[in-house]
């Protein structure tokens, strides 16, 4: 909501997510600028229907031509829920159908799985969600394309790599300004400290990716590129702090070098290798640390990280005074080893994984 409010869109909370009524323009600056979003549906059509007869028809009447041309590949996620019309197989062939008779049988429809995960779907194929409840058709369409935690940048991976949207939720919920320094001791391919260097510099997530709304028939591809334009002309030409991130693997640090590099903010981060003992908080009040530390889940086994979490603790309480620590965890035992006072910000999932985003402040 936060970020919508920041664009000047005006948004309600709904299940799942934020809705708001604007224009190409303001759904161009969504997908944009948004940076914790996964993703920006437009809803296109809503009605009643309890048998295929009606579903049919109600689904040739959607304006699909606004969306795609002849020809282009589609494919559908389902979902039917306390409806007469459950089968989803049958639900995804009827829509499927109308499109190929309102824009002819050239429509080439797509029933090959997608894996969001990797993001091995087809590219040039438009997504449309359907939900059904309680016999309530609602027919959306994906106006991003892949999920917007696709930034471009992050080919070279560590283990456990977190997404950049909730790097971008860890900072943004923290209060972080851009400004006070930032240091990541375990910063593995540098996801974290990559996000708060695009943060801090002002540089738009999206900036060197692609949509799918820019294949809309009713989109004008100049206004487009005159958006993303004015948004590279907002970026700052560096950041006004230094944003150290440090991981005792090399290779994780090389890794974050060379996705800093392709992320275009290299020479706003210090990167080096370290263990988490070497780490050092500078003079300046005000800082953060933000981390994304093992959780005995997928990395390690809870029981050999109480240490580095009571390690974690005791370097900054000693050495970090008047700093704020913010960390990702799933684990309240492994919390408590940090012996600080900490609050929650936000609840969201990791890779499936409950996880909440906490923020402690240590007193000087």
């Amino acid at each position: 909501m936060a970020e919508l409010r920041a664009l000047g869109i005006a948004a309600r909370v709904e299940e799942g997510g934020a809705a708001f009524q604007g224009k190409t323009e303001a759904l161009g600056r969504a997908n944009l600028w948004l940076r914790t979003a996964s993703r920006v549906i437009v809803r296109i059509a809503s009605f009643r229907a309890q048998a295929f007869h009606e579903l049919e028809r109600l689904a040739r009447a959607v304006a699909w031509e606004r969306f795609i041309a002849a020809g282009a590949l589609v494919r559908f996620r389902v979902t039917s829920r306390k409806s007469r019309l459950y089968h989803t197989g049958a639900i995804e062939q009827r829509f499927a159908e109308a499109i190929e008779h309102r824009l002819g049988k050239a429509s080439d429809v797509s029933k090959l799985a997608a894996d969001e995960e990797t993001g091995t779907q087809d590219a040039d194929a438009q997504l449309f969600v359907i939900r059904v409840v309680h016999d309530v058709f609602t027919v959306s369409i994906d106006s991003s394309g892949a999920l917007l935690h696709q930034r471009g940048y992050r080919q070279a991976v560590a283990k456990a790599p977190m997404r950049e949207t909730l790097a971008a939720a860890m900072l943004l919920a923290s209060g972080w300004d851009g400004r006070a320094p930032l240091i990541d001791p375990m910063c593995g391919s540098g996801t974290i400290p990559i996000e708060a260097a695009l943060i801090a510099r002002r540089i738009a997530p999206g900036l060197e990716r692609t949509f799918a709304f820019v294949r809309w028939p009713e989109v004008d591809e100049a206004r487009w590129t005159l958006l993303r334009d004015n948004a590279r002309g907002l970026a700052l030409p560096r950041a006004s702090t230094l944003i150290r991130g440090s991981d005792r693997d090399a290779g994780a640090i090389d890794a974050a070098r060379a996705n800093a590099q392709r992320a275009g903010v290299d020479g706003d981060l210090g990167l080096e290798v370290q263990p988490l003992s070497a780490m050092r908080c500078t003079a300046a009040v005000g800082g953060s640390v933000v981390t994304n530390p093992p959780y005995g889940v997928r990395v390690g086994e809870a029981a050999a990280l109480r240490d580095l979490y009571a390690r974690l603790g005791q370097i900054i309480r000693s050495r970090c005074p008047d700093w704020r620590l913010v960390i990702l965890s799933a684990n309240a035992r492994l919390e408590a080893q940090l012996r600080l006072s900490l609050s929650e910000l936000v609840r969201t999932r990791n890779g499936g994984i409950p996880v909440r985003i906490l923020r402690g402040e240590v007193g000087g």
